[in-house]
C-alpha cells in the first residue's frame, strides 16, 4: 500500500511547537497544544471523520471513523500524544536525508558541531535506503509522538479512500502532556467506547510494549538548624548535609545507570538545598508490585530513621504513585496483544515484545478501563537533537494499523 500525504503530513505537525509545560496548573498545560489540537480537529472534520469533540476536563480531541460492514466487530480505538518533550522545539526545520547509505555520517547542523553517526548510534544501520528525517542540531524532531499522529490521520484517510476495505468502529484519541506525565489522568474511558486501544508511541519497526513499570515520585524536603559555624557544635543541623547523608544510604547499584532489563531504580532527578533548607526529588521504578512497594518503604523508613535521630519533623516526605504496570491489566486478557502481533506478521514486520522500561498513556488508561499495549512510531533518539526517522518505518505504522482494523474478529 502507498500513502501519499504521509510525509507531507507529518512535516507539517512537527513544525508546529507544541512543546509542554510541567510548570502550568491548566489542562492542558500549554495554549500552544490547545491550538495544535484545534487544527486537527479541523482537519478530521475536512477528512469526513465523525463526532469530531474536545472533552474540556482533559483536552482530549476524539474522533471516530463508522463501521462501514454490518459485522458485529468491538470498536477498537487509536491514540498519540500532540506535545513534545522538554528541549528546544521552537522553529523545528526538518532534514530529510533521501536514500540513506546505512553507513555515512549526517552532518546535522552546517558548521559539522552536531552528527548522526553510526558508531554513536548503530540504529541508523538499520535504515540503509530508506529515507531518514532529522533535525537541523538545534532542536528535537518531534516525532515523539507526532509520528504518531500522523501515521493514525494517514491511516483513517486511506481508510476513507479505500471503502473496499471492511472494518467495524473507530475511535482515535488525540491529547496532550504525556511528556509531564499527566495527559492521561483524566482521560474519559467511557467517552472513548474502545473495548481495547493502541498508543502509537513506541519507537523502531516492530516494538510492541504491554509491560512498563509501576512508577512514584517521592519529594523529600529537609528543615536545617543554621547558626555561625563558629557556635555550630551541637547546635547547626545542616539540611544540605543531611540530604547528602540520607542519598548515600540508598544502594548505588540500583540506580537507573546501573539496571537494565526488569530491574527497578531510585533516581535523583532534582536537589537544592542550603543549610536552612534542602529538597531531594526521586523517581522510583519497578516492574514487579511487591517490589515497587518495598521501595517505597526504604525511602519511608530512612526519613524515619532520619527524624529519629535528628528530631521530629527533620524530614518531611511526600510519596505519590504516577503509574502502574499495566501488564496487571493485559494479561488477564491478551486479545489486543495477540491481534497486533498476528498483524504485524502479516505485513511483514517481526515484533519486537519486550518490557519497556519506561510508561506510556496507555499505562494510565489501561488501568483506567481501557487496555491499550503500545506500538512503534518510528522514532529514534528521542526527547533531543539527535531524534530522527525513518519514512519507511512510518509507512509500515501505516500499513499495520489498517491491517489491524481489518482483523478484528467478528463477535459471535
Amino acid at each position: 500500500m502507498t500513502t501519499e500525504n504521509l510525509l507531507e503530513r507529518f512535516l507539517r505537525y512537527v513544525k508546529t511547537n507544541t512543546r509542554s509545560n510541567p510548570n502550568s496548573k491548566t489542562i492542558p498545560s500549554d495554549p500552544k497544544e490547545v491550538a495544535f489540537l484545534n487544527q486537527l480537529k479541523q482537519e478530521a472534520i475536512k477528512m469526513g471523520l465523525q463526532k469530531v469533540r474536545t472533552n474540556p476536563k482533559d483536552g482530549y480531541v476524539f474522533v471516530e471513523l463508522p463501521a462501514n460492514d454490518n459485522q458485529n466487530r468491538d470498536k477498537i480505538g487509536f491514540i498519540a500524544h500532540v506535545d513534545s518533550a522538554d528541549f528546544n522545539s521552537e522553529n523545528i526545520q526538518p532534514q530529510i536525508i533521501e536514500d540513506y547509505d546505512g553507513h555515512s555520517v549526517i552532518d546535522l547542523d552546517q558548521k559539522g558541531q552536531y552528527q548522526l553517526d553510526p558508531s554513536v548510534f548503530p540504529s541508523l544501520k538499520n535504515h540503509a535506503g530508506q529515507t531518514l528525517i532529522t533535525t537541523d542540531g538545534s532542536t528535537l524532531l518531534g516525532a515523539d509522538d507526532k509520528s504518531g499522529v500522523a501515521e493514525i490521520m494517514d491511516a483513517m484517510q486511506y481508510l476513507i479512500d479505500h471503502p473496499e476495505i471492511k472494518h467495524g468502529d473507530i475511535v482515535i484519541a488525540f491529547g496532550p502532556d504525556e511528556e509531564i506525565g499527566t495527559g492521561a489522568d483524566h482521560f474519559n474511558v467511557k467517552d472513548f467506547g474502545a473495548k481495547y486501544a493502541y498508543t502509537v508511541d513506541g519507537g523502531p519497526l516492530g516494538d510492541l510494549e504491554y509491560e512498563t513499570f509501576n512508577a512514584a515520585a517521592a519529594d523529600i524536603k529537609f528543615n536545617g538548624t543554621n547558626v555561625h559555624p563558629a557556635e555550630a557544635k551541637d547546635v547547626m543541623v545542616n539540611a544540605s548535609q543531611l540530604a547528602m547523608d540520607l542519598h548515600e544510604q540508598l544502594p548505588d547499584d540500583e540506580r537507573p545507570e546501573n539496571t537494565e532489563g526488569r530491574e527497578g531504580f531510585y533516581l535523583l532527578t532534582d536537589m537544592k538545598g542550603t543549610i536552612d533548607n534542602a529538597t531531594l526529588n526521586y523517581i522510583i521504578r519497578d516492574f514487579d508490585r511487591d517490589q515497587f512497594e518495598k521501595r517505597k518503604t526504604v525511602i519511608k523508613d530512612l526519613a524515619d530513621k532520619f527524624n529519629q535521630k535528628y528530631g521530629k519533623n527533620r524530614v518531611e516526605i511526600n510519596i505519590y504513585d504516577q503509574y502502574y504496570n499495566m501488564a496487571d491489566v493485559l494479561k488477564k486478557d491478551l486479545t489486543p496483544v495477540n491481534l497486533v502481533e498476528t498483524a504485524m506478521k502479516q505485513v511483514g514486520i517481526t515484533p519486537h515484545v519486550f518490557p519497556v522500561r519506561g510508561g506510556t498513556d496507555g499505562s494510565k488508561i489501561s488501568f483506567l478501563g481501557t487496555p491499550t499495549p503500545n506500538i512503534f512510531a518510528g522514532p529514534e533518539n528521542m526527547h533531543g537533537r539527535f531524534e530522527y526517522v525513518s519514512l519507511q518505518t512510518m509507512q509500515k505504522a501505516v500499513e499495520l494499523i489498517v491491517q489491524i482494523v481489518q482483523d478484528v474478529p467478528v463477535n459471535k
